[in-house]
């Protein structure tokens, strides 16, 4: 990052910030995710990205204005994913870019999360009723024609489809090898909160991947600044510090995950590694 972009990501980072304070109900799922999108990316305008959703909240709701029941949402699929051409991205699946809201809009490709924020965002702006269901290793929307409409259905963004509960317990299958049923628990609707941090552990992910660790620290940062007491993320946290040598933080971190962890499954790898760390820093004095 140059100087200037590295005081836009700041100024970004605060605004963040102050959006996490809001309670619940002001907690605004799409300019999180632009804000998200905006660190990562200086060009990014969020003000431009939002008008963008209203604008194609509001074609939408035009052409679903005859609608009713079924056939609304129906002509909201045939909208997004077949006039839209909003796809899935198969090809390159782990680009930062698919992690990020305002990119996203603009290639109209991405992954499960972020096509499904698109989905829920306009899809409400054109007077559906849509909310996010984060099943194990993907993510759909469930959506009802209107609010006063008790008719679910599924649609996995990515895909572009229509799905059903049996197609939710495949899919359980294939992350747990036929061991896990589907229950309720599985179906219930994330908060605006929980999708971002979702969103933000992807890219965790795909930034630790490939050795960034300063970006994959900023998203272990924002995470904690919406679930402070994520433990495992306090535990990234210090490994992602230590790689970056910022071991007193690292060991700070790393002690706090096993204080109040100490008999994970991983306690005693996370031992060894607190161990190594208070070794270089040792070896610094």
């Amino acid at each position: 990052m140059t100087p200037a972009d590295k005081l836009i990501a700041s100024d970004v980072r605060t605004r963040f910030a102050r959006l996490v304070l809001r309670p619940d109900r002001r907690f605004d799922l799409a300019e999180a995710a632009l804000l998200v999108a905006a660190e990562e990316d200086p060009r990014c305008d969020v003000a431009r990205c939002f008008a963008q959703l209203d604008e194609l909240g509001i074609e939408a709701r035009a052409r679903l204005e005859s609608e009713r029941g079924a056939s609304k949402v129906a002509a909201f699929n045939q909208y997004m994913f077949d006039n839209l051409d909003f796809i899935g991205n198969r090809q390159d699946y782990y680009d930062p870019r698919n992690s990020l809201l305002n990119h996203v809009l603009r290639r109209h490709t991405g992954i499960p999360i972020t096509l499904s924020i698109v989905y829920i965002e306009v899809g409400w702006r054109a007077g559906l009723r849509t909310e996010g269901v984060g099943l194990p290793g993907h993510f759909i929307v469930r959506v009802r024609p209107d609010e006063e409409s008790d008719e679910a259905m599924l649609v996995d963004p990515f895909n572009r489809a229509v799905i059903d509960e049996e197609d939710c317990q495949e899919r359980l299958d294939v992350v747990y090898n036929g061991q896990v049923p589907l229950t309720a628990n599985h179906m219930q609707a994330a908060t605006p909160r929980e999708i971002v941090i979702r969103l933000l552990r992807n890219l965790k992910a795909v930034y630790a991947q490939v050795h960034l660790h300063r970006r994959a620290l900023a998203a272990v940062e924002r995470i904690l600044l919406l679930a402070p007491q994520a433990l495992d993320e306090h535990r990234d946290r210090g490994a992602l510090l230590a790689h970056l040598g910022r071991y007193a933080e690292a060991i700070t971190d790393l002690r706090t995950y096993l204080n109040f962890s100490p008999d994970a499954t991983d306690a005693e790898a996370v031992r060894e590694q607190l161990k190594r760390v208070h070794a270089h820093l040792a070896a610094l004095n």
